[in-house]
């Protein structure tokens, strides 16, 4: 495609604002607990259920089945009838048969009463509109109609954390990005391969056969043939080339990460692979050695990438900084936020947060 113009963080250095890190879990009583801040807390008395992760929030159905949303502070009942949710690292919607609601910024919201399936990721929510037969998408609080169909109720094609893509009435690929709108096009039924990260969009075109980005609001050109295997992450893309070679391409840079990769894996801020019986990160710009040995089982979000160690223990990397959280052996390991809680056995944990092992 031809140029278009249309919690934790890196802590141990001092040098950056702390984001929230929260942690929530069940302890050998069934009571349910949180992590924040370096602190336990308890959060309920009674055993909760279908628990699900997000960086500022945390849902899920307490002991009588109500919906509750956990910022960190809080534990706000949603409604106390029955719902399904699903949320992102910031939103949480909900629905009561078609009444539709959504979480933000700690306040309820009303979408609409006539809701079909629903999709939730970082600043976006995408929703079906059975009255009008109509996709549309909640973003900072506005809800725009992308698109609405006289036949079956339309569908995204693909949604990444802050960006969309979907067809239009006349089949035509578009965008929706930060609030605007931006055409792709569409090639006589041809569709294209879409791989969607935070920010940036990497696909295939099938017009002329290249690897093209959609970034800032511009379409560009990445490699002059169609890529067999991509992962878009914040602001970048990690791919191999025809001849199997790792690389990165972000903000207009490209390079090779590795021509010998035994495995690669690419998300939000990190880019991690094997080479040589040796594991390796691509952290801001710079490549570390994480491991000396081939990782096996692995997590990756925001700037943390936690890993089963050689021993069978835990190790995490936090903003570009390794530390073992536990050489013990028979653990479940999470990230959220910008930290790693490693969960014995008897259900006590241990957290990676600040640098700093916390234990209870």
């Amino acid at each position: 495609m031809k140029f278009l113009t249309f919690c934790f963080l890196l802590l141990s250095t001092g040098l950056f604002a702390q984001k929230q890190t929260v942690f929530a879990y069940m302890d050998y009583n069934n009571f349910f607990h949180s992590f924040k801040d370096g602190y336990f807390n308890q959060v309920d008395h009674q055993a909760v259920t279908g628990i699900s992760y997000g960086d500022e929030v945390i849902a899920y159905y307490n002991n009588q089945r109500d919906f509750k949303i956990y910022d960190g502070t809080f534990a706000r009942v949603m409604t106390n009838q029955p719902a399904t949710f699903k949320i992102s690292d910031h939103l949480a919607a909900w629905n009561i048969g078609q009444l539709l609601y959504y979480y933000e910024n700690g306040k309820p919201h009303n979408i609409t009463s006539f809701g079909g399936d629903y999709w939730v990721t970082d600043s976006l929510i995408t929703f079906q509109d059975i009255r009008y037969n109509s996709l549309n998408v909640v973003y900072q609080g506005k809800i725009s109609t992308l698109v609405q169909s006289t036949t079956d109720l339309p569908v995204p094609v693909v949604q990444g954390d802050n960006l969309l893509v979907f067809k239009d009435n006349g089949d035509i690929f578009k965008v929706f990005y930060r609030g605007q709108t931006y055409d792709l096009g569409t090639y006589n039924g041809t569709d294209f391969e879409f791989f969607a990260g935070t920010d940036i969009l990497g696909f295939n075109d099938p017009q002329t056969r290249t690897f093209a980005v959609f970034q800032d609001g511009e379409f560009l050109d990445v490699e002059d043939f169609r890529v067999p295997k991509v992962k878009a992450g914040r602001g970048f893309v990690a791919y191999e080339d025809l001849q199997g070679n790792l690389k990165y391409y972000g903000k207009g840079k490209r390079e090779t990460l590795s021509s010998f990769a035994q495995f690669w894996d690419a998300k939000d801020d990190l880019v991690v692979w094997g080479d040589a019986n040796t594991t390796y990160q691509f952290y801001k710009g710079e490549k570390k050695n994480l491991a000396n040995f081939v990782v096996k089982e692995w997590q990756m979000k925001n700037d943390v990438v936690a890993f089963r160690t050689l021993m069978g223990g835990v190790g995490a990397s936090v903003g570009g900084v390794y530390k073992e959280v536990t050489t013990i052996n028979n653990t479940d390991f999470l990230i959220n936020g910008h930290g790693v809680m490693v969960t014995l056995p008897n259900r006590a944990v241990i957290v990676l947060y600040n640098g700093q092992i916390f234990r209870d």
